[in-house]
C-alpha cells in the first residue's frame, strides 16, 4: 500500500474517533457498550483475516469445543473488543467521580500490602477484558502507575491514547531506554504495569506453555523482579451489567527459589498461568486474533534482562 493511501487512511480513521469522542460523552455508557459491541460484529464480518486467525487460535486452545461453539466464541470476542474501543472512549470522558462510581475493587488490600514492602510493585495482565480502564481508575485510587506500552502504528490515533491513557496522572513508557526508567520507577517506590501476551520478536523472549503450547513471551517482567525485589501482583479487569466494572488484583505471584535453573524462564510461566487461568474463565475477552503461537526457533539464544535491548522490552 503507498503512503498516500496509508495517510489518507490514517486521517479517515482519526476523523472517524474525533467524531466518536465527540458524541459519547452525550450517550448512556449501556448504550455506548452496545453500540460498540454492533461495531465488533460489523468487524468479524468483515475482517476474515483476523476471524480466520482466532478460530485456528481457539482450535488449538480448545480442541473439545466444536466448530459451531468456537465461531460463537470468535462473534463474542470481536464484540467485545468494539464494545472496549468505545468504552474507553466514554470513560475517559468521566469525572473522577464518575469512573470511581462506575467500578468495584476487589483484593486492593493485596496491592497496598505490597506497597508497604517499599520495593515499588510491578503489576501484569493481557490484551483482557477491560485492562485501559483499569489502569486509568487505579490512578485515582491508589497512585499513578507508569504503563509499558507499545505505540500505535496510526500518529493520530497514537497521540489520543495517549491522552486518555494519561487523563487520571499515569505515564506511558516506549521502546528506547525503557529498562533504566522502569529501574529508577520501583527504586522509588513507583507501580509499573506490563502486558506479557503479546508474541515478541526479540533476544528477550523466553518461551513459555500458553495453551500447552511454546509462546515467545516477554522476560522484562520476571527479570525486573527478581532484579529488584518489587512484588508481582496479576490484574484483571471484567465487565459488569449497566456500564460498570469489577477491577480485581490477585494475589502476588509467588517468586522462584534463588537457586532455581532458569529462575526467569520460570517466574515468566508462574505469570503466564495466572493469565491463562483468567483466559480459560472468559475467553470472549481475550485478544484470540493476535498471531500469539509462531514458529519460531525456540532455541534462539535468550537475554533476561539487557541494557543493549531496551528498545524491545514493550509488551
Amino acid at each position: 500500500m503507498s503512503d498516500f493511501f496509508v495517510a489518507c487512511r490514517y486521517r479517515f480513521e482519526s476523523a472517524m474517533a474525533t467524531s466518536v469522542r465527540w458524541i459519547v460523552p452525550y450517550v448512556p455508557m449501556t448504550a455506548v457498550r452496545a453500540f460498540g459491541r454492533t461495531a465488533g460484529l460489523l468487524a468479524y464480518a468483515a475482517d476474515g483475516r483476523r476471524r480466520r486467525t482466532a478460530l485456528e487460535n481457539l482450535g488449538y486452545a480448545f480442541p473439545g469445543r466444536s466448530e459451531q461453539a468456537r465461531r460463537a466464541l470468535v462473534r463474542a470476542m470481536f464484540a467485545h473488543f468494539g464494545a472496549l474501543l468505545f468504552e474507553l472512549i466514554k470513560f475517559g470522558s468521566y469525572s473522577r467521580e464518575q469512573m470511581l462510581a462506575a467500578s468495584e475493587v476487589e483484593g486492593e488490600e493485596r496491592l497496598r500490602q505490597a506497597q508497604a514492602q517499599g520495593r515499588g510493585i510491578l503489576i501484569f495482565t493481557g490484551h483482557f477484558g477491560y485492562w485501559e480502564l483499569l489502569a486509568m481508575a487505579h490512578a485515582l485510587r491508589m497512585a499513578p502507575m507508569t504503563v509499558l506500552a507499545r505505540p500505535l502504528d496510526n500518529p493520530y490515533l497514537h497521540a489520543a491514547l495517549e491522552e486518555i491513557r494519561t487523563s487520571t496522572g499515569n505515564a506511558v513508557i516506549y521502546r528506547q531506554g525503557a529498562v533504566r526508567r522502569i529501574l529508577r520507577n520501583l527504586a522509588g517506590g513507583g507501580i509499573v504495569g506490563v502486558l506479557i501476551d503479546q508474541h515478541l520478536h526479540s533476544t528477550d523472549a523466553v518461551f513459555v506453555e500458553f495453551f500447552r503450547r511454546p509462546a515467545a513471551t516477554t522476560s522484562a517482567l520476571a527479570a525486573l523482579a527478581l532484579r529488584t525485589g518489587a512484588p508481582v501482583i496479576p490484574v484483571f479487569a471484567l465487565p459488569l451489567a449497566h456500564g460498570r466494572y469489577r477491577f480485581i488484583y490477585e494475589h502476588p505471584v509467588d517468586p522462584p527459589r534463588a537457586d532455581t535453573p532458569d529462575a526467569v524462564r520460570e517466574f515468566t510461566q508462574r505469570c503466564t498461568d495466572v493469565l491463562e487461568m483468567y483466559v480459560r474463565r472468559h475467553p470472549e475477552l481475550w485478544m484470540w486474533m493476535h498471531r500469539r503461537w509462531r514458529d519460531l526457533d525456540a532455541s534462539a539464544g535468550q537475554s533476561p534482562l539487557g541494557e543493549r535491548s531496551d528498545a524491545e522490552t514493550d509488551a
